[in-house]
C-alpha cells in the first residue's frame, strides 16, 4: 500500500506555511486590538459535549462527526468546531464566577467527514472568538466589527455581510409551528435529509442548499415577523449600530445558521471571488449554550472563519509580505567554515534570519542557493576578509556591493534589509 495523506487532508508546507503566518498573525494582532486573549482547547472531547451543544439533529452530529471509542469505553470526538470546547471549558473552570464579559480568540485544527472540494477539507483549520457575559447588542456588533477589521487588513473588502435575527426560544418555538404547518403540504417535493429532518428540526430546511428544497419552500413564513418584543428591539439595535459605523449589510431571512444552538442575531461573511460556496465564516449568539452544557445561564456570541476558504480568496493578493531569509553567508572555501559558523551565530543572536551551505557547494552554487532561498544579501567569508577582517556584503536585489569591517558588518546588514 502507498502511504499518503487520508482523503481530505493536506500537508502546508514552507513554501505556502509562510502565508498562513502572516495571515494568523493580522488576525492574532487584530483580536487582541479589540481585547481578546488566545484560549487552547483539546482537539478531542467527550462525543456528549457536542450532542448536547450543536445539536443531535444537527449534520455535524448526524453525519460529520470522527467518533471513536477509547480503551477506557468511553466516547470521544475529534471537536468538529470550537464553540463548545469553549463553552466547556469557560464552565469546568468557573470563569463566570470571575470578571465578565471573558473575550477569547483560537486557532486550530478541526475535523469532519464530508466531501473534499476546493476549500473544504476533512481536517480544516478555523480561527474563531467566543465572548462570555453580556446579552449587549453592543457586543453583537463588536463581535461583527472585528471580523469586517481582519478582512479590511488582509484587503479583501469586497465581501457582503448577511445578518438575520433567529430570535429566543420562546418566539422561534411559535415559530417552528408555522413553519412545520407551510411545509408538511410540501413535503414531498423536498430532498431526503428535509424530508427526514423537518418536522424535528424545520428551520433546517431554511438552510439547506438544494435548489430543490429552495425553489419548494418559496414564499415560506419570515422568522423576523414572529420575533418577539424584545429579539425585535435587540436585532434593531445591532442594525443600527452597523449602520452608525457605516457596515453594509443584508438582512437575509434564510439565514439560520447551522447549529441549533443559535439565538439572536446570526451572520455570515461571503466572498464571490471564491465561487459557490462563498461563506467565508459566520457566527452568532447562543444565550442557552452555557446553560446546556451544566453552567448558569450566561449569554454568548461568536463566530469563526474558516482558514483554507481565507487563504483561498487571498490566493491572487500581492499584500502577503513574504519572511524571506535576510543574509546568506557564502563560504570560499571548507577551511573557513569554523569563523563562518561563528559569524552565523552572531548575526542570528542580532535577529538576522541567517543561513550557510551545509552541502559543500562551490561559491557559484552557493550563490544560486542563496537566491531560491530569497536571501536579501549575501556576506562572503574568504582568505582575504579574514585577514583584513573586511567582509563584502552584496544587495542581492540590486546587486550593489559594500565593504565593512567586522565591526560595522551588523549594522551594515541591517541598514540593507530593512
Amino acid at each position: 500500500m502507498k502511504i499518503q495523506a487520508p482523503r481530505g487532508t493536506y500537508d502546508i508546507l514552507p513554501e505556502e506555511s509562510w502565508k498562513w503566518q502572516y495571515v494568523e498573525q493580522v488576525i492574532k494582532e487584530t483580536a487582541e486590538l479589540f481585547g481578546y486573549k488566545e484560549v487552547r482547547t483539546p482537539i478531542f472531547e467527550h462525543t456528549e459535549l457536542f450532542e448536547r451543544g450543536v445539536g443531535e439533529s444537527t449534520d455535524i452530529v448526524a453525519k460529520e462527526m470522527y467518533t471513536f471509542t477509547d480503551k477506557a469505553e468511553r466516547s470521544i470526538t475529534l471537536r468538529p468546531e470550537g464553540t463548545a470546547s469553549c463553552v466547556r471549558s469557560f464552565v469546568e473552570n468557573r470563569l463566570f464566577g470571575g470578571v465578565l464579559p471573558i473575550k477569547w480568540y483560537y486557532f486550530g485544527p478541526m475535523f469532519r467527514y464530508d466531501r473534499p472540494q476546493t476549500g473544504r477539507y476533512r481536517q480544516f483549520y478555523q480561527f474563531g472568538v467566543e465572548a462570555f457575559g453580556s446579552d449587549s447588542p453592543l457586543l453583537d456588533v463588536e463581535i461583527i466589527l472585528l471580523l469586517v477589521e481582519i478582512l479590511t487588513k488582509l484587503e479583501l473588502t469586497d465581501y457582503e455581510l448577511h445578518i438575520n435575527s433567529v430570535g429566543c426560544l420562546e418566539c422561534r418555538t411559535v415559530y417552528r409551528q408555522k413553519l412545520i404547518d407551510y411545509i408538511t403540504p410540501i413535503s414531498k417535493k423536498l430532498c431526503k435529509d428535509c424530508n427526514s429532518r423537518y418536522d424535528n428540526n424545520p428551520l433546517r430546511v431554511l438552510d439547506c442548499k438544494n435548489d430543490t428544497c429552495k425553489q419548494a419552500i418559496e414564499g415560506f413564513p419570515i422568522l423576523y415577523n414572529s420575533l418577539c418584543n424584545n429579539c425585535t428591539n435587540h436585532y434593531q439595535s445591532v442594525l443600527s449600530v452597523l449602520k452608525d459605523n457605516e457596515i453594509s449589510f443584508v438582512h437575509d431571512d434564510n439565514l439560520v445558521r447551522g447549529l441549533d444552538y443559535y439565538t439572536n442575531t446570526a451572520f455570515e461573511v461571503h466572498l464571490k471571488s471564491i465561487g459557490a460556496q462563498s461563506a467565508i465564516g459566520g457566527g452568532g449568539r447562543y444565550d442557552n449554550l452555557v446553560a446546556q452544557c451544566g453552567g448558569p445561564d450566561t449569554p454568548g456570541i461568536g463566530f469563526a472563519i474558516g482558514m483554507e476558504r481565507l487563504l483561498l480568496a487571498l490566493d491572487d493578493k500581492v499584500n502577503l509580505n513574504k519572511d524571506s531569509l535576510d543574509t546568506f553567508v557564502v563560504v570560499m572555501d571548507k577551511s573557513f567554515e569554523l569563523y563562518a559558523t561563528n559569524l552565523l551565530n552572531k548575526l542570528r543572536r542580532e535577529n538576522i534570519k541567517a543561513d550557510i551551505d551545509y552541502n559543500n557547494r562551490s561559491a557559484k552554487a552557493q550563490m544560486k542557493y542563496a537566491h531560491k532561498l530569497g536571501a536579501k544579501t549575501t556576506i562572503f567569508i574568504g582568505e582575504e576578509e579574514i585577514k583584513t577582517e573586511k567582509f563584502t556584503i552584496r544587495n542581492m536585489k540590486t546587486k550593489d556591493q559594500v565593504q565593512a569591517n567586522i565591526s560595522e558588518l551588523i549594522s551594515t546588514v541591517k541598514n540593507i534589509i530593512s
